[in-house]
């Protein structure tokens, strides 16, 4: 390879397509076509429109064979050298120093796990340009895949569940996702054009805003040769009908994380139906929950990411029937008009009941929204049984509060009280699943 001198190396046109092809090992018909599709290199022309390169030219080239020699695309070779521009970096002088950016943040080998700990810790630092540095990095050593499930994926993991135990704040964790995000966000935009002319829309469902799973979806299912319109966090359901009339997909994809957001693709179904469109869904939830899979008319695409790659595929070949909707259980939509009405005075009396027994109050405002939420999420899914029948459910779903046991149980108590006085016997489910809670 032609060892550059960095941003300060001569940029004089001297060579013409022989001499690089000489260089380079390219044919001209593959370099003419990454400068016309990529921007690179960025040859002079002559008066009479031939092409001069420079050193930089023939430097550039080189670099970008060595970035497929390591397995990476030439897309993903050209956004990593655009995104080292980005943050201040001539990616030939990275190629100088052998190494010297791996030094300054402390990577002390190549493996995909040390890279993944050196980003997680300068992203807990909000070291913004260590971490971008520790990606672009990884992104030049290993396929963009193996980066963003080994690298991204299983950080943000590990991010989370510091969160959870309370040792990482959610400033460190919204920065981290950010980041993650709209690195996918370029590898969307630099994948190729389609190459297979069905449509796919992915999106979140209504109220999630968990987007780096659709996302990676997105860019797997780009990958492929899908052609995919990824439609972002919290896609209200009403404004569906408009969109699916006009891009016409064959599959619509939605993504939920939690139960109460779950239940919202069931609005999402009457639309996809309407246009006799076929859906699927994924997510975190349905894993932790199997038999929510049952309760929505659409296609489970699996447990893991590769299995939605599998499945969007198959749905697409085989074109099964549209899951239609089933009628509604009157009794549950009875309870679920019953607790909405009624919902406000609930948490009213809690609160009055709280403060006269002189417990803390400080989170009863959001733990009444996430139990409200759960509890309507499970009325409209028809099936109280997913809210499970025991207080360490409740426990875990607001161990984000970092209450002790007594308050999340003084809560609770305070909430199937309120409730017994507040809902008549159209609510008879809610009230019952309360009591056995506080009997669990």
């Amino acid at each position: 390879m032609v060892q550059g001198k960095g941003m300060d190396k001569d940029d004089t046109a001297m060579f013409n397509i022989k001499a690089v092809v000489t260089q380079t090992g390219l044919n001209p018909a593959t370099i003419r076509a990454w400068e016309r599709r990529y921007g690179l290199p960025r040859p002079q022309r002559t008066e009479g429109g031939h092409r001069h390169y420079s050193q930089r030219d023939v430097d550039t080239l080189n670099w970008l064979i060595a970035r497929q020699d390591e397995g990476v695309s030439i897309s993903h070779a050209v956004e990593l050298w655009k995104s080292l521009l980005d943050t201040g970096q001539d990616p030939l002088a990275r190629e100088e120093t052998g190494g010297a950016v791996a030094a300054q943040v402390s990577i002390s080998g190549e493996q995909i796990d040390e890279l993944r700990q050196a980003w997680v810790s300068a992203c807990l630092a909000f070291d913004r340009e260590s971490a971008e540095q520790i990606l672009a990095r990884a992104f030049a050593l290993f396929p963009p895949e193996i980066v963003c499930f080994e690298l991204l994926r299983e950080a943000l993991i590990e991010i989370g569940e510091g969160w959870h135990q309370g040792q990482i704040t959610v400033q460190q964790e919204h920065f981290t996702s950010a980041l993650s995000e709209r690195h996918l966000e370029m590898l969307i935009a630099a994948a190729p054009p389609p190459t297979r002319r069905e449509r796919i829309i992915v999106s979140a469902a209504p109220g999630e805003f968990h987007i780096f799973g659709p996302l990676l979806l997105t860019y797997l299912l780009r990958r492929q040769g899908w052609d995919v319109i990824y439609l972002g966090a919290d896609v209200p359901a009403g404004d569906l009908d408009a969109t699916i009339n006009q891009l016409q997909p064959q599959l619509v994809i939605v993504s939920a994380q939690l139960l109460h957001t779950a239940a919202m693709i069931k609005d999402v179904a009457r639309r996809t139906v309407a246009q006799n469109t076929l859906l699927a869904f994924g997510g975190r939830v349905f894993n932790q929950l199997p038999q929510l899979r049952q309760r929505l008319p659409g296609y489970f695409l699996g447990e893991t990411l590769q299995e939605a790659v599998q499945n969007a595929a198959h749905l697409l070949s085989q074109q099964p029937a549209i899951v239609q909707l089933e009628e509604p259980d009157q009794e549950y939509q009875e309870a679920l008009a019953q607790y909405a009405a009624q919902q406000a005075l609930i948490e009213s009396q809690v609160w009055d009941t709280l403060v006269g027994a002189h417990k803390p109050t400080g989170h009863l405002a959001a733990m009444s929204n996430d139990l409200s939420q759960m509890i309507m999420a499970a009325l409209k899914l028809e099936d109280m049984t997913l809210l499970g029948s025991d207080m360490a459910w409740i426990e875990q779903q607001m161990m984000s509060y970092r209450l002790p046991q007594e308050s999340i149980v003084d809560f609770v108590r305070a909430y199937f009280q309120a409730a017994e006085n507040y809902l008549n016997k159209s609510a008879t489910v809610v009230v019952q699943w309360l009591a056995e809670l506080m009997a669990g």
